[in-house]
């Protein structure tokens, strides 16, 4: 083992209790290597069936990951540790962290109207006048709005309707590179991941009909503002995707429009296609502000029982202060102006390092959204290279499944006199690894 930590436990729960709590206080770090199964048995003095069923079960939860002849290694970002993000070193301009520009983010005020008493809201979970709301925010796009639900935010929905849907050991469809939050959680939901290629339009039809072919039973993909790399669907694009998709009815769709109204991008939707299985969910954190936690989603009817059933299960319903904050929010014109701004001075700001790259020789990409995704040879020489000039960007080892390196640079508080510094940073990093590293 690559560590000094000792697993013990004379059964299978008591082997799987051991390992987790060595995983959950760090004893056993992302990518260490467990024991083959033969070798810990004898260890422990078990049968190797005992910890075949131990590992079985931590794969499941999401714990390990088994790589064929490389063995069972703790997975990347373990159910039961939670993966922070690295903290941005003092000093540092922050251009990791995918989050939108404060000052362009309404001022919440939380309703004058509390609900009284102490009373369930299970028998009405969604106010009316904010279902109205969303029917006409989302089908203004053409997206069927007959059934609408809400969540605690656009992870929450799509976990919750993964789980109510799938079963571990099942196959998923994942953009690559990716968003890593969703990696995570299609991981630690015990599902494979199978990786779909993506180009500025997008998932690519021939990726997606080979993730297909492999068995997927969903897919999860984002029409436009993709992160990291910024793709949106092109109506050509949507098209070439759906007769993919019809291919295998049975597969449930889940579109995540997460930046939606800042997005940059006309919306071109999967859900107007007259898929059998789908769901589009808005989250409207990157616009309104990161601490609503909460999202709506537009799906077929199937979709909709298995989400409000596992709800009413768990929380029961969103909370109705947090809707009617939402509420007042997406009806506001004053709040409605400033999205406006934000939607063009993201797209301004983007574009801005996206020329200044380009005029230095450096390609990327980001046709809409946050985020510039910009391929390198070595990404630690490059995060580390524009640390030592004062610039926190992100590697892109965490959203990459199978693709090339890369990093992502979010650009939502880069104002364009910086972008050519910053490029011209970028460029001068890019020499110094290319000697080092030999061009």
């Amino acid at each position: 083992m690559a560590t000094q930590y000792e697993i013990s436990g004379a059964t299978a729960k008591g082997i799987t209790r051991s390992v987790e709590q060595g995983v959950s206080e760090g004893a056993l770090a992302p990518g260490a290597a467990l024991p083959p199964v033969r070798r810990l048995a004898e260890e422990l003095g078990v049968s190797p069936g005992t910890v075949a069923t131990a590992y079985k079960e931590l794969r499941r939860r999401g714990i390990v990951v088994t790589l064929g002849r490389g063995g069972t290694v703790v997975a990347e970002a373990p159910s039961v540790a939670s993966r922070r993000p690295p903290r941005v070193p003092e000093g540092l301009r922050d251009l990791a962290g995918g989050h939108p520009d404060p000052a362009l983010l309404p001022a919440m005020v939380p309703p004058s109207r509390l609900s009284p008493g102490v009373r369930s809201h299970r028998s009405t979970p969604r106010l009316a006048r904010l279902e109205d709301a969303v029917r006409e925010w989302i089908g203004a796009d053409e997206v069927p709005v007959e059934q609408v639900t809400f969540a605690h935010g656009a992870l929450d929905f799509v976990g919750r309707v993964l789980s109510a849907e799938l079963r571990p050991g099942d196959a998923v469809a994942m953009e690559d590179p990716g968003y890593h939050h969703l990696l995570d959680l299609v991981a630690a939901l015990g599902l494979r991941t199978v990786p779909v290629a993506v180009d500025g339009e997008g998932m690519r039809p021939e990726e997606l009909r080979g993730a297909l072919r492999a068995g997927v039973r969903a897919v999860v993909l984002s029409p436009r503002a993709q992160n990291p790399f910024g793709g949106a669907f092109s109506p050509a694009r949507r098209d070439a995707l759906a007769e993919v998709l019809r291919e295998a009815p049975e597969v449930l769709v889940l579109e995540n429009d997460h930046a939606s109204d800042v997005s940059g991008a006309p919306l071109h939707s999967l859900a107007t296609t007259g898929l059998a299985r789908w769901a589009h969910v808005r989250t409207v954190s990157k616009f309104l502000g990161t601490d609503l936690r909460w999202a709506a989603a537009a799906c077929d009817p199937v979709t909709l029982a298995r989400h409000d059933g596992r709800l009413l299960l768990t929380s029961g319903w969103v909370s109705h202060l947090l809707q009617e904050t939402v509420h007042g929010l997406l009806t506001d014109p004053a709040t409605g102006a400033l999205v406006a701004r934000a939607r063009a001075e993201y797209a301004l700001r983007r574009t801005a390092l996206a020329q200044a790259l380009s005029e230095r020789g450096i390609p990327a990409h980001g046709e809409s959204g946050m985020n510039l995704w910009v391929p390198v040879r070595d990404e630690s020489a490059v995060v580390n290279g524009l640390r030592s000039r004062g610039w926190w960007v992100a590697a892109g080892a965490r959203f990459r499944l199978a693709s090339a390196p890369g990093v992502r640079i979010t650009t939502t508080e880069l104002e364009p006199p910086e972008a050519a510094r910053l490029a011209s940073d970028f460029a001068a990093v890019l020499g110094e690894s290319e000697a080092t590293y030999g061009g």
